[in-house]
């Protein structure tokens, strides 16, 4: 008999990246872009996503940048949308380090349909319950045969990431490639203050299967049997 995680449907996305672990400075420039509307920020932050989305083995030349979306009443109320600020940040550092590479905002391509709880505080089981069928693409043909890549503020379990990327993939993206400037863990080593130093290095399970291992409570992967 197959262990759990060999059971687990894939994502339908084919990597996560993301350029640290939520905490420490990573996590008080988050929150000062995201609720102190330090718009700025947005653009140093994309530039260090960047570092990440160039090391992305097999990238794709020609991409299609998609940013999370906000329910529309968030949007007005916030006045902006990080994922979106983020999104221009990466596009603008990787038109300079990577000028081959033809890449295109796509912000009005994916759609939230309704408002979500935060999910700040929810289980795996309830986040993935909260945004499950939350998003849609209006306007397939712009996506069908292209390659994505999904721009978020953060990675926890990835269930906002596998239910963008699932209606991507029923509108017909041709693949999907998640990139987020942090990403949240259960357990993890104190972090470096200075955000040019990298995490310390160690085997660390690849982001498209952290949800199995945040569901069942544990912080190492179990080897497959």
């Amino acid at each position: 008999m197959l262990c759990r995680p060999c059971r687990v449907v894939p994502p339908d996305f084919e990597k996560a990246v993301a350029h640290g672990v939520y905490t420490g400075k990573l996590r008080t420039l988050l929150h000062l872009l995201k609720y102190d509307g330090m718009e700025p920020l947005a653009k140093r932050l994309g530039a260090l996503l960047a570092e990440q989305v160039v090391a992305i083995p097999d990238l794709p030349n020609d991409l299609v940048a998609v940013p999370v979306p906000l329910f529309g009443k968030k949007l007005r109320s916030r006045g902006f949308n990080q994922s979106e600020l983020l999104a221009r940040g990466l596009l603008g550092a990787l038109r300079q380090r990577r000028p081959d590479l033809r890449i295109k905002l796509a912000s009005a391509l994916l759609v939230r349909r309704r408002a979500t709880e935060s999910q700040a505080g929810l289980d795996p089981h309830e986040r993935r319950a909260n945004v499950r069928g939350a998003f849609f693409v209006p306007r397939p043909e712009v996506v069908r045969g292209r390659n994505v890549i999904l721009i978020d503020d953060i990675y926890t379990t990835g269930a906002t990431a596998r239910a963008c990327s699932a209606a991507l993939r029923k509108a017909g993206a041709a693949s999907i490639r998640v990139a987020t400037v942090a990403r949240a863990q259960i357990e993890f080593a104190p972090q470096p203050e200075d955000l040019h130093l990298r995490e310390p290095e160690r085997a660390e399970l690849p982001m498209e299967e952290d949800f199995t291992f945040w569901e069942e409570g544990r912080t190492h992967p179990v080897t497959p049997t």
